[in-house]
């Protein structure tokens, strides 16, 4: 008998339904856009935003990840950034995807006065990518026990806004090695970088949301 035919892999890009949160307020406001966790969803991630001190000050946003599913507890519908999958073509698929939301927001309120990412767990990931790589200008980014991703860690052309990274001391996914790591490649690259390393878990805390806001008035609340 001859060989098997062999299966092919074919990747492609096929449209679905984007979605985000906006709290609108008049005036040229800076923007504050947020990234929800693995298993989270717009709506989860706009309650942690408006929970930070100062928040009042800035245009918020949430936004929905892609790929959407079913928390079997609950029944809500929650999303995923990526997985390991066609992993670069889904990190396309996302950065193109907040720019998208960017543009709109900026059609339909003007152009920010200044901006800056929020990414919890799996959507540290996408804050620190929309901040390296996407087309509108970047002035800080908060990330909560989430890692650099490797496609970054790993390019050092890359430049950063000033950074804000929190971590529970008894998170057991974002560990201290995983810390310590982004710490050096971040710092190994000129970036400034400030850490809160609080009492607690995977999770968001009082003390992290209080060093946040006041993060975040520095960065947005001028200029």
């Amino acid at each position: 008998m001859g060989p098997e035919n062999p299966t092919l892999t074919r990747v492609l890009s096929a449209q679905t339904v984007g979605r985000y949160l906006l709290d609108d307020r008049p005036g040229p406001l800076p923007l504050l856009m947020g990234f929800h966790g693995y298993g989270e969803n717009a709506e989860i991630h706009l309650h942690r935003l408006r929970g930070l001190p100062g928040v009042d000050r800035f245009r918020i946003a949430a936004v929905q990840a892609l790929h959407r599913f079913y928390n079997t507890k609950t029944g809500d519908v929650v999303g995923s950034w990526m997985t390991k999958l066609d992993r670069e073509q889904a990190i396309a698929d996302n950065l193109a995807y907040v720019v998208r939301v960017l543009d709109e927001i900026e059609g339909e309120l003007g152009p920010p006065r200044r901006l800056a990412y929020v990414g919890f767990s799996q959507g540290a990931a996408m804050a620190y990518r929309a901040a390296a790589r996407g087309r509108h200008a970047c002035h800080g980014v908060v990330v909560l026990g989430g890692d650099l991703p490797p496609d970054l860690a790993s390019d050092s052309t890359i430049v950063l806004p000033p950074i804000l990274i929190g971590r529970g001391a008894e998170d057991t996914w974002y560990t201290e090695e995983k810390m310590a790591r982004d710490l050096d490649d971040l710092r190994a690259r000129g970036t400034t970088v400030e850490t809160l390393v609080f009492k607690g878990g995977h999770d968001w805390s009082d003390e992290f949301r209080i060093a946040a806001g006041r993060f975040l008035l520095r960065v947005l609340d001028h200029g």
